[in-house]
């Protein structure tokens, strides 16, 4: 299998499988450092024995939701009813199958439902958020009865729902091209790395050390080519410089050589925005920013980045 830049790579590919699955405390971490407002509801605790006895009771789909809920530290029911109930007999079928699953999950104490919808008051339940509960996330760790105490969530706010669930879509849309043709070819994801398990660390020539902080981090097969992306979401609000000073983080991790060591290719890096007017901004500004490598970086907006993916 080729690549789409640097050099060619050789031995077994990672599955999308082996991606960790866990909400990791360093993504808890990022939930509690974006949020505002009241403590999320409290759930019953679920002691080691009954965690157990819950687990048990869980089919493999119900394990697949929390994992990805997990991953994606949230998720809103029409995410979850595209990526896990899709094979029902009708998309009215998919939507109440997915909102008992979801109720069911909720109410042994797996899941929280957050308070804001997507879309306002009236946009129905496909428009709920969900994160996982303290009980939620145990299950998925292990069931260990963690006697340390625990650390309270709160509601997040809505910039970082926004932007949480912009990368959950882009994978979203991901999936639903790899259940068809795209006419190239059927696409294949071949490994999704969310943070922080995408995040680069390395050593500067200095001896000092940087993490390289990407959104996302994806690789497809697209017919004989495999093609890897490091992938930021950019919802407008960061300043433009700050934007294009973490371009320059992404040059220095690739000047450092690390990465193409260590995988034999470099990934591009693609920005995901949330219109043409952004995307025009954002370009200019990548195209004036000395010392950056062109062909590194590109832009696309959201509506047709998972198709640039794939190119």
């Amino acid at each position: 299998m080729s690549t789409h830049s640097g050099l060619p790579v050789d031995g077994p590919l990672a599955s999308l499988s082996q991606a960790h699955p866990h909400w990791s405390g360093a993504q808890s971490g990022q939930l509690r450092d974006g949020t505002v407002g009241a403590l999320l509801g409290s759930s019953r605790r679920l002691g080691r024995h009954r965690l157990a006895a819950v687990r048990e009771g869980l089919s493999q789909r119900d394990l697949a939701v929390l994992a990805d809920i997990g991953r994606f530290r949230m998720l809103t029911s029409r995410q979850l009813e595209t990526l896990h109930f899709s094979d029902a007999a009708t998309p009215l079928t998919a939507a109440r199958t997915c909102r008992r699953v979801l109720r069911r999950l909720t109410t042994l104490g797996l899941l929280h439902r957050l308070e804001r919808r997507i879309g306002g008051l009236h946009a129905g339940s496909a428009a709920f958020i969900y994160v996982l509960s303290d009980g939620g996330q145990r299950l998925l760790d292990g069931g260990a009865d963690d006697a340390a105490p625990r650390k309270r969530l709160h509601e997040p706010s809505l910039p970082f729902v926004a932007h949480t669930l912009a990368i959950a879509e882009l994978y979203v849309s991901l999936v639903v091209a790899s259940r068809h043709d795209s006419g190239v070819g059927l696409v294949e994801l071949l490994d999704v790395q969310t943070e922080p398990t995408c995040w680069r660390r390395w050593t500067r020539g200095d001896g000092s050390r940087e993490v390289l902080r990407p959104d996302l981090y994806v690789s497809l097969g697209v017919g004989a080519d495999e093609l890897r992306w490091f992938i930021e979401v950019d919802r407008g609000s960061e300043h433009l410089p700050t934007v294009l000073r973490k371009a320059q983080a992404y040059q220095r991790y690739y000047d450092s050589g690390v990465e193409q060591t260590r995988e034999g290719v470099f990934p591009r890096v693609l920005w995901v925005v949330p219109d043409a007017r952004r995307a025009q901004q954002l370009t200019a500004g990548l195209e004036r920013e000395r010392g950056l490598t062109a062909a590194l970086f590109d832009v696309s907006i959201e509506q047709t980045a998972a198709g640039r993916l794939q190119q």
